[in-house]
Order: structure tokens, then sequence, then C-alpha cells
């Protein structure tokens, strides 16, 4: 989302890396199918965004010592150091639109609500 880029930029980090770090800050371990899960990527899409992460200092991987077929996810501190300043970041976005964060997250979520309606409806024949 261009609206990020030049706040994501100066971390080294993309709009898709911001919602895994969201994630990640708010549980600070999970396996890459979970994870997966909760970003709505797949394996496929997700494996190389990591490796950039992990490459850029954000996370680390590591096999589970209790199953070793799944990866876990973990911060660095490199991640946990930004975390204050980098929402702050965010934060002065929303305000410099006129809009409280909850008013951002709000419009989104109609937002996403009508694209998913909408293409429901194309699917469907529908629509006019």
């Amino acid at each position: 989302m261009a609206f990020y880029r030049p706040i994501l930029e100066p971390y080294s980090l993309t709009y898709t890396q911001y919602i895994i770090l969201l994630h990640l800050w708010e549980n600070s371990s999970q396996n890459v199918k979970i994870l997966g899960e909760n970003v709505k990527l797949d394996s496929g899409t997700l494996t190389p965004v990591l490796k950039r992460m992990e490459k850029n200092g954000y996370i680390t991987r590591t096999r589970n010592p209790k199953d070793e077929r799944q990866v876990m996810i973990n911060l660095t501190n490199q991640a946990l150091s930004i975390k204050e300043k980098l929402l702050g970041d965010i934060a002065d976005c929303y305000s410099n639109l006129g809009l409280s964060e909850q008013e951002y997250v709000d419009l989104l979520t109609q937002m996403d609500s009508l694209t998913n309606k909408i293409g429901g409806m194309i699917n469907d024949e529908k629509i006019i």
C-alpha cells in the first residue's frame, strides 16, 4: 500500500512485512502455518517474505524442537526496538488524513466488505 511506503522504507519493510510484524508483536512466537493463516498468505508467498525479514534482522526462523516439521518465527531485539517508533510514525499518518486510527481501520473494514460483496456478485453474475 502506497500510503505506508514513505514510513516503512526507512525500516526496509514492505507493507506485507509490516503486517507480519504486527501479528508477531501480538503473539511473539508462531509457527509458519499459523502465521500464514493469520496474515492470509500461503507458504509459497510467506516463505520468501520471511527470508527477507530474517536477512534484515527482524525475525529468526528455527525448527520446533518438539516437532522438527514446524518452523517457528520469533522476533529479534531489532524488531522489538522499532515497535514504538514505527507505530508512532503510522499514527501520525492517520492524523495527517484527519482520521483517528480507529476511523481508518473502520473505513478499511468497510472497503474490504464492499470488495468481497462485489466480488461475490461478479462471481454469481448478479452485478449490473
